[in-house]
Formats: C-alpha cells, structure tokens, sequence
C-alpha cells in the first residue's frame, strides 16, 4: 500500500524558494529602501499596447521619483518574479490577454505549467507578502458586480484583503461595481477602509462613491501609524487605502454610469461571464468614452503611486517600532 506523504512539522514549506528578485529590487531590499509592489493585469489586461507598456513604465518611474522602488509581479517561467527587468515587461505587454489571470486559485498552476501570467490584485497581495513587502499600488480593486445578488460574482480581492497582510493603495473600487456592496463585504470581513484626499471613498474614473469611508488619513505619516498599530496588536489583514482620481482628469458620474449600463447590456447579451467580464467592460467604457476613461486609468494610476510611495517611506521610518506588518 503506498501512504501519501504528508507536509511534516519540521520540513515547512518554504514559498520564497519560488520567487526570482529583479537585480533593481534586490538591491534594494538589500540597502533597506522599501519597495512598492504593482499588478500585472493591468499590464496584460487592463490596457491596449503599446499604452499598456507605456503606463507601466510611467507609474514605475513616479515610484522611483518619490523614493522607493517598484517591484511589478508577474508569473515568468514557473517562477514569481518581484520586480521585471525592462526586456520581461515588454514581454509582458506585448501578450495581453494571452497572459493567464492568476488570483489565489491559479497561482499554483500557472506556476507548475511554467505560463506567463499577470497577477490580479488578489494574486499580487500574495506574492508581495512572501517577498515582505507591505505596500501595494493598483489602479482600482475589484469588488461585488452588479446584479450579484443572482450571479454571486464577487473578487477574490475582497476575501484577500481580509486575510494578507498588506496596504492596498487604490481609486477606490471600479466603476462598473456595486460600490456600496463592495464596502459592506469589506466591513463584514473586518478590513479597514482608510480615504486620503477626500471624505469620500473613491470610485475610480469618479472622485466621489456617495460613501463615506472609515476614516480619512491624508498624511502618510498617520496613515502609517495607524496601519504599523493594527498589525502590531496582532489584527491580521489588509488595509484599504483609497485615493481620487486627479480632478483635472475625473469624469462625470452620469456619464460614466451610462457608459457602464450599455456595456454591461452588451456583456450579457453576448455571454460574457466570469474573468473576462472587468475587461470588457472596461474596454467598452474606454470606446464609448471615446478614450476618456484610459486617460483617467492612466492618471490615477500615476497618483496612486505617489500616495503609496510616501506611505512606503513613512511604512519603513516605522519598520524597528513594532512588528512586521507581512504575512
């Protein structure tokens, strides 16, 4: 009879074996600098090329300018890797959709098959935890879709921010969501929905959700404090920190509702379920718009990484006052 073998006590799995450090982040890491992690899908999935690729580069570069250094997550030849080298984020971009979504439930896959894959914000939190790193910089989280008191289609996002350790730096939640139900499943789960700039949580292309967040931090320094106190009393779990688009690039939310409504009509009447649903939505609203709302995912991405950089550097003045806020 063969016996299973099973995980023992004093052999620990070790997932950091699986991740591959770019030498730019490594050096960093190793000189103390913080290191702010990004997504992949937005690369992959969430714009056309070469736009993708050059947004990329761009968010990359504000992070650097503000101090810290970007770390963009990807899944490359059966390896997770913290940071890419310019040659693999042209790779990257140059794929698109051809590049695996990978949440919490592909990532064992995509790694073992050895496929490329773009990490989702759930997938992202994960790999940047095992790296140690404690900030996350996306354009929007995903959330409840609308109608899904019938279709039950929730992000994974959701449920990995009550579980992973790690500061979500966003515009709120994305537009074609129920914002509203969004937060309720975040307060259920018991993650902390901090705004900066606004009283407002954000609603990506929109400033304003109509919903008040948690509590409203602007400065990084406090929004620090308050995230080193909650994991230093041993409260597991994200952080949600949103941000509005720049004024200068928001659109108006009827506009933009819409936008939402004829695109979501055109997603269930051609069957477009599942993964592929945030995509076509979002390219839909991006012709319709007539490009408006790519300049706005554009703009707030760049300001997303401002924010989450100061809180980067005010996250590691705290580093040696309490624990480690990874998981």
């Amino acid at each position: 009879m063969t016996v299973a073998s099973q995980p023992h006590a004093s052999n620990p799995p070790l997932p950091q074996a699986w991740l591959t450090w770019s030498p730019a982040a490594a050096a960093a890491r190793a000189a103390g600098r913080p290191l702010v992690a990004l997504e992949s899908t937005i690369v992959a999935h969430g714009m056309p090329y070469p736009r993708n690729l050059e947004t990329a580069r761009a968010v990359e570069a504000v992070v650097r300018a503000e101090g810290a250094e970007p770390a963009t997550i990807a899944v490359l030849d059966g390896r997770i890797r913290i940071g890419l080298a310019e040659a693999e984020l042209q790779r990257l971009a140059e794929a698109g959709p051809a590049a695996v979504k990978v949440s919490r439930r592909d990532l064992p896959a995509v790694l073992a098959d050895g496929r490329l894959g773009a990490t989702t914000v759930a997938g992202t939190m994960i790999c940047a935890a095992l790296a140690g790193i404690e900030v996350f910089v996306t354009g929007g989280i995903g959330g409840v879709h609308r109608g899904a008191a019938t279709t039950f289609d929730i992000s994974a996002d959701l449920l990995e921010l009550a579980r992973t350790s790690v500061v979500v730096v966003c515009a709120g939640a994305k537009s074609i969501l129920d914002i509203g139900l969004t937060l309720e499943v975040l307060e259920t789960h018991g993650v902390p929905v901090l705004s900066a700039g606004q009283d407002d949580f954000a609603a990506f292309y929109v400033r304003e959700s109509g919903f008040r967040a948690d509590l409203r931090l602007d400065a990084p320094e406090a929004q620090a404090r308050f995230v080193r106190t909650k994991w230093d009393l041993g409260l597991a779990g994200g952080v949600l920190l949103s941000t509005p688009v720049p004024e200068s690039d928001a659109l108006p939310r009827d506009l933009v509702d819409g936008w939402i409504a004829q695109a979501l009509a055109e997603a269930e009447q051609q069957g477009i379920v599942g993964k592929k649903v945030t995509p076509f939505l979002l390219a839909r609203v991006a012709a319709l718009s007539g490009g408006r709302s790519l300049a706005a995912n554009i703009a707030l991405e760049k300001h997303n990484a401002e924010v989450g950089d100061r809180l980067a550097v005010a996250l590691a003045a705290t580093a040696g006052l309490g624990n480690a806020g990874t998981s």
